[in-house]
């Protein structure tokens, strides 16, 4: 069973099955486990920006469909050998005794002083409103980490060492496959907004337009739209506080964008490890150097395969969970699963 989120994760969970076309793979989108979450569903607009809500769930079934996978919202129809987790912030109960895997998406938002209380009283991550809290819970059995960087990241807020190996993450691990492109335009400095206000934080979008503005310094800007934002509130501001000739996309290919800008602007994104993987002049409201370390590994596009290989492995593991990967050795090139592979 594969959970999927964010159409980001949901092409990444895809990618991982291609890769285990002997097993019967089903997919469902996240969804609530608690009566308290089913309620703020329910009767609030407190998950609208969330993986939770309705038009995530309706882009990533439309994902299903397109694609023709097994679809089992809730898992109601089967019982697995194996959960792979796009997120351990909501785990569902009837899945804690099933074998689990959870996999990096990409950033990781920063960590808040809210972070730390809902850490420390041990409430439900979620509480947290962001990301902060993912990959940290230490539910699942195994995690699956962009980079050493963010290994040791979750290792320092929580999750045990042992559970922990780096695969890298589909989607952002051949980055340099997107310098030869069709996009038409080049040598912009290009600006990748963040739906922080469409997830209930503040963001100061004329000041940050003029920043982007500043640092352009007369050279052509570029700004693609984040997917969840408000598009004519989007394209209002800009219009008003960018210059007159500034081209702005809300769809299109990001990564090739990236690949034809000379410098690219950044808020909270994961883009910004595109830029970095492809030698890009970068801006970040997080710490440049922090992110370099945290980069995900370029290994040519082999991360959907390396996870897949942990997954058939675990299934068929039949040791103490928590000896797994002390005893698991990640195979260069698996073209075939062989039977568990051991130290």
């Amino acid at each position: 069973m594969f959970i999927t989120g964010s159409m980001n994760q949901t092409s990444q969970m895809h990618q991982i099955s291609k890769h285990l076309d002997n097993y019967d793979c089903w997919f469902s989108h996240i969804f609530p486990d608690s009566d308290f979450v089913k309620a703020g569903l329910k009767y609030t607009s407190l998950a609208n920006g969330t993986v939770l809500a309705d038009h995530f769930r309706v882009k990533s079934e439309g994902y299903f469909r397109q694609h023709r996978l097994q679809v089992d919202y809730g898992g109601e129809r089967n019982s697995y050998d194996l959960v792979v987790h796009c997120s351990d912030m909501i785990v569902a109960e009837k899945f804690r005794k099933t074998k689990t895997v959870w996999v990096q998406e990409g950033m990781i938002d920063k960590r808040t002083l809210l972070s730390g209380i809902v850490k420390t009283l041990g409430l439900p991550p979620y509480f947290t409103a962001d990301t902060s809290l993912n990959g940290s819970t230490n539910i699942c059995d195994i995690y699956c980490a962009a980079s050493e960087g963010y290994k040791n990241h979750f290792i320092k807020h929580g999750t045990d060492r042992r559970k922990l190996i780096v695969t890298g993450i589909p989607n952002y691990d051949n980055q340099r496959q997107y310098i030869d492109n069709d996009f038409p335009f080049h040598n912009y400095v290009m600006v990748a907004t963040t739906d922080m206000r469409e997830t209930y934080r503040f963001e100061n979008r004329p000041a940050f337009i003029k920043k982007a503005v500043e640092i352009a310094d007369g050279r052509q800007l570029l700004f693609k739209l984040h997917p969840n934002e408000k598009v004519d509130r989007a394209y209002a501001e800009i219009r008003k506080y960018a210059p007159a000739g500034t081209l702005i996309f809300h769809s299109g290919n990001t990564n090739q964008m990236i690949a034809n800008c000379t410098e690219l602007i950044t808020q909270y994104s994961t883009v910004v490890y595109t830029g970095i993987a492809l030698g890009k002049k970068v801006h970040s409201y997080f710490n440049l150097d922090e992110l370099m370390k945290l980069a995900p590994i370029q290994n040519g596009g082999a991360s959907a395969k390396n996870i897949a290989q942990v997954c058939c492995s675990y299934i068929r593991y039949k040791g103490k969970k928590e000896d797994f990967l002390s005893q698991f050795i990640l195979q260069p090139e698996p073209e075939l699963f062989p039977e568990v592979q051991y130290a």
